[in-house]
């Protein structure tokens, strides 16, 4: 049996994604870093240009998940504005921000 590495569930041997939270199951790597509010929401521009994130997940000083960003908001333009409208509310309430980020290999 396969177990998702993100909420633990049981799986399916040939799942390619998490029947509970949608992650994906193949391989990718991943990065974490701490940024202050002040650079969230341009970092954040950053790694979504560079095209090769599948997902961006933002958690505050207490490694709580704030914002979870899935690689498909980049694509779409109008789309990302809310997503960048919220990280500046989070910026104003979190004074230091975590952000995980995951790349395919």
């Amino acid at each position: 049996m396969v177990y998702c590495k993100r909420c633990g569930k049981k799986l399916e041997d040939d799942a390619n994604f998490c029947s509970v939270c949608g992650n994906s199951l193949k391989d990718f790597k991943t990065e974490e870093f701490t940024v202050s509010s002040d650079d969230l929401v341009k970092t954040v521009k950053k790694l979504i240009h560079e095209g090769n994130v599948r997902r961006i997940i933002i958690k505050d000083e207490n490694g709580k998940i704030l914002l979870d960003l899935p690689a498909t908001v980049g694509l779409i333009g109008a789309v990302i504005a809310p997503w960048l409208a919220a990280l500046g509310v989070i910026g104003a309430i979190a004074t230091k921000c975590t952000i995980v980020v995951e790349r395919r290999k």
